[in-house]
C-alpha cells in the first residue's frame, strides 16, 4: 500500500502515524537509513498537522468574529 502525503491525511491519522513512527525510533532498531526516512516523514507529518491547527484556528476566530458575546482565549494544553 502506498503511504499517503501528509496533506492527504486527517489531522488524527497523521498524529497516530508521528506516533508511530516516534515508538519505532525510540525502539532504536532502525538503521541509519531508516531512521533519517522516519524523520523525514515525521517532520513532513508535523508541519502538516500544524498547517491544519493554523486553518482550524483561522476558521474558529473567522466564526468567532460574529460572536459578540464570546471571546476566545489561548489554548494552555495539558498543565502537568
Amino acid at each position: 500500500m502506498a503511504t499517503k502525503k501528509p496533506e492527504n491525511l486527517s489531522f488524527e491519522e497523521a498524529m497516530a502515524e508521528l506516533e508511530g513512527i516516534v515508538h519505532s525510533m525510540e525502539q532504536g532498531s532502525l538503521t541509519l537509513e531508516q531512521s533519517l526516512k522516519q524523520f523525514e516523514r515525521g517532520i513532513a507529518l508535523a508541519n502538516s498537522s500544524t498547517n491544519k491547527l493554523q486553518q482550524a484556528e483561522q476558521k474558529v476566530s473567522i466564526l468567532m468574529a460574529n460572536d459578540t458575546h464570546s471571546e476566545t482565549v489561548p489554548f494552555q494544553g495539558d498543565v502537568e
